[in-house]
């Protein structure tokens, strides 16, 4: 843990610990993270952190619909609806984030 970012390795050490001890396929374990997520209504970096896993796992934007409509009977239209612009705001921070990083490679950073 560094000195600068101790919630942030706080939250990846809890996260590690969790791939480590669990018997899911990363294809599972990524599909029911979304439907977690869904669930208690997370913010858009929640999602972000979870969008390389979620890639490298295969899921694509037709999983995460079909997370959403499974979950809706429980969680409730008004999550469901939320959960799909918290998505739409980390895909465009993940842009914004990629293009920031490719600007910085032009400039010699």
């Amino acid at each position: 843990m560094t000195a600068e970012t101790p919630v942030l390795d706080t939250l990846a050490d809890l996260t590690a610990t969790s791939i480590e001890h669990n018997s899911l396929a990363p294809r599972e374990f990524m599909l029911t993270r979304m439907a977690a997520l869904i669930a208690v209504d997370a913010p858009p970096v929640s999602y972000l952190a979870n969008v390389a896993a979620a890639q490298e796992s295969g899921i694509t934007a037709e999983d995460i619909q079909g997370v959403m409509i499974a979950v809706s009977p429980l969680v409730g239209t008004a999550r469901v609806v939320s959960a799909g612009g918290n998505i739409f705001r980390a895909m465009g921070l993940a842009i914004a984030v990629a293009d920031s990083e490719i600007a910085g490679e032009g400039d010699g950073g």
